[in-house]
């Protein structure tokens, strides 16, 4: 209950949206590989950028 408005992190957010990319990458791998290798490189740029995050802090 005490982190019920605890903000989340800018690390938090990132991971969250990679996780969605993935996800969507993942469905497109079947249907359409051109769209799906995009969505994943995407996820390696938020990826690095995560990693940048962490070794920041």
């Amino acid at each position: 209950m005490f982190g019920l408005f605890k903000k989340k992190s800018e690390v938090e957010k990132l991971q969250e949206k990679y996780k969605k990319i993935m996800e969507d990458a993942y469905k497109l791998q079947s249907i359409n590989r051109t769209d799906s290798d995009t969505k994943y490189k995407e996820a390696d740029d938020i990826l690095k950028e995560i990693g940048v995050l962490q070794g920041k802090s």
